[in-house]
């Protein structure tokens, strides 16, 4: 009984980490799926980046259900239902992203979608190492680090969608292709903001507790 009100800290920094890591496989199958040619793999990339998203939403409910069972948390209470939402965010338009590269058949990957991707991969190596450096408070400079470099990451993504989207209504004359590369590239962009509201979040909880 007595395990239920009191658990192991590790298991919700586990949890953050399992989230984490998952961000970190879908980001690398979305610069595969981007890499290959229409017939061949993307459509399985886009069916793992989903299965990757349907697991995060798995971890996500095991986290909500340990923290209603819990009575004394490592952390503020809100901070792990907030963190673990904004986790489960990244990969919600990650996937969203990459469906829509299906949907709308998107035969030719600009540059501007591989930068996108770029980004992306960059942001959730960072998400998963500041996640995993936050069972640790001892070195609290080096999480604020890690997250003022997602924030570094999230301004060149919001500097590189005003670029993108300049380039396509200025090159781009189909007024189809302009609508669907302008959802994806937002959906993309937004993938980055997540991945922000993840390190403003870790860094509200450094400077609360160290």
């Amino acid at each position: 009984m007595l395990s239920k009100l009191f658990p192991k800290n590790y298991d919700f920094y586990t949890l953050f980490e399992t989230s984490a890591g998952l961000i970190v496989n879908a980001a690398e199958a979305f610069q595969q799926l981007l890499s290959k040619g229409e017939d061949d793999g993307r459509s399985a990339l886009a069916t793992k980046i989903r299965e990757l998203e349907s697991r995060a939403d798995h971890n996500t409910h095991q986290t909500m259900t340990l923290l209603h069972k819990t009575f004394i948390t490592p952390i503020d209470r809100q901070d792990i239902h907030d963190l673990i939402k904004r986790l489960d965010d990244i990969l919600d338009f990650m996937d969203a992203a990459a469906s829509r590269i299906i949907l709308y058949e998107i035969t030719q990957v600009t540059p501007e979608l591989h930068s996108f991707a770029r980004i992306n991969y960059e942001s959730s190596l960072l998400v998963h190492e500041v996640v995993s450096a936050l069972k640790d408070l001892r070195n609290p400079s080096e999480i604020l680090r890690l997250c003022i470099e997602i924030n570094r990451l999230e301004n060149e993504s919001d500097q590189l969608l005003q670029k993108a989207m300049a380039r396509l209504f200025k090159e781009e004359s189909n007024p189809l292709a302009i609508i669907k590369l302008k959802e994806i590239y937002e959906l993309m962009e937004t993938v980055s903001d997540r991945c922000e509201d993840v390190a403003n979040v870790i860094e509200n909880i450094v400077l609360e507790y160290s």
